[in-house]
């Protein structure tokens, strides 16, 4: 019996306001969840991961396996313990870093096959591998391992792994029995809507706590995404959550919520922070630029963030010419802060009944510019 309980407080629309409660905390939705691959979210403390509003961490199953090792977790309590973040985690089955080796990799009925890209030794992962695994994490969310559909792919190869999948999810729930944790399914099929629908029919048969949207974020443009988002929404149960994986950008956060979705993660905020690539409610403002090396102002005036309170953008770029990692470390901070405040921001739009206000202003902040630069 799953020890997560979810309930949807607001709508607007077909976007949720929502919120998950777990033993180690609740978790207010829409939610974006900062990535840990391996147990870290690179640069930031989880003291100041708290500080941002992040209430949910995502961890990486595989990364974690192969390195340090469930062993060394499981003396230490839990992943939170480990990592010293007391709040509610999410760990991924693996499947999309799986997916990711394409070259390294053997699939068939009973798992996969793959060489590890840690030492090169041979590793098998299973559903049950992989249910066991999340379980010695301790992970408050755990997700059942998939077979990341690749794109493009012929149509018979879409609905075979989506069937896998399927048959996959099967085997996670029976090896998942009546642990604690939050188990979510996933739905698989490509940029094909019937075989997205076909995937999560499958999937609502199950005694699942969530649902997730995969094989997104894998190439696809973003119409194709958009419309798998349309044709599978409608259909998506009310009454769990709802996580699209690997995504995105704001504008795709955005326009996902507007559809329904409760949860995201994405390593964009982090990895752009560390390549200088920052996010503000006007768009990206890329700070190694040469028009930024006198510039007294912070990257946004009206931003709220540590790094825009106490540094100019001259300073920013100064840090990264002189490879700094302090740099890395106060331009990833500002994009956890933008990304978690938009989500507190669509939260109380939805909240409000103001949605469609709310989307209105950021498409037009976004349309109108760098007000820095403008000047």
């Amino acid at each position: 019996m799953s020890h997560m309980d979810f309930q949807v407080l607001a709508s607007d629309g077909a976007a949720r306001r929502g919120v998950m409660r777990f033993p180690r905390g609740e978790v207010e939705t829409p939610a974006f969840m900062p990535v840990g691959t391996y147990g870290t979210v690179k640069t930031m403390t989880p003291e100041e991961l708290s500080g941002l509003g992040a209430q949910i961490l995502l961890g990486n199953t595989f990364h974690l396996m192969l390195r340090p090792g469930t062993e060394v977790i499981r003396a230490h309590g839990s992943l939170h313990e480990f990592m010293h973040w007391p709040y509610p985690i999410l760990t991924d089955s693996g499947g999309f870093q799986v997916w990711s080796l394409a070259d390294k990799r053997r699939i068939s009925e009973e798992g996969v096959r793959f060489a590890s890209p840690v030492d090169g030794s041979q590793v098998f992962l299973s559903p049950e591998d992989a249910i066991r695994v999340q379980h010695e994490l301790g992970a408050d969310v755990i997700m059942q391992f998939d077979e990341c559909t690749p794109h493009p792919a012929s149509r018979q190869q879409v609905a075979d792994s989506m069937q896998l999948s399927l048959r996959w999810a099967a085997r996670c729930v029976a090896a998942h029995g009546d642990h604690p944790s939050a188990l979510f399914g996933i739905v698989q099929g490509g940029m094909d809507a019937e075989l997205r629908l076909e995937s999560l029919q499958g999937l609502l048969a199950l005694p699942l706590d969530g649902i997730a949207l995969g094989g997104l974020s894998v190439g696809e443009s973003e119409a194709e995404r958009l419309s798998v988002l349309d044709a599978v929404m409608p259909s998506m149960p009310i009454d769990r959550p709802r996580y699209l994986m690997g995504v995105g950008k704001p504008e795709d956060l955005v326009a996902a919520v507007c559809r329904g979705v409760d949860m995201f993660d994405c390593v964009l905020p982090t990895r752009n922070g560390r390549t200088g690539y920052i996010f503000t409610r006007f768009g990206m403002v890329k700070i190694k630029q040469a028009a930024h090396s006198s510039e007294t102002a912070p990257i946004d005036p009206a931003c709220g963030c540590y790094t825009c309170r106490n540094y100019s953008r001259a300073y920013l770029r100064h840090l990264y010419r002189c490879d700094e990692i302090l740099g890395h470390r106060l331009c990833t901070l500002h994009n956890l802060y933008y990304y978690l405040e938009l989500m507190a921001g669509l939260r109380a739009a939805i909240s409000a009944g103001e949605l469609a206000a709310f989307v209105a202003a950021f498409e037009a902040t976004r349309a109108a510019g760098d007000p820095v630069l403008a000047t």
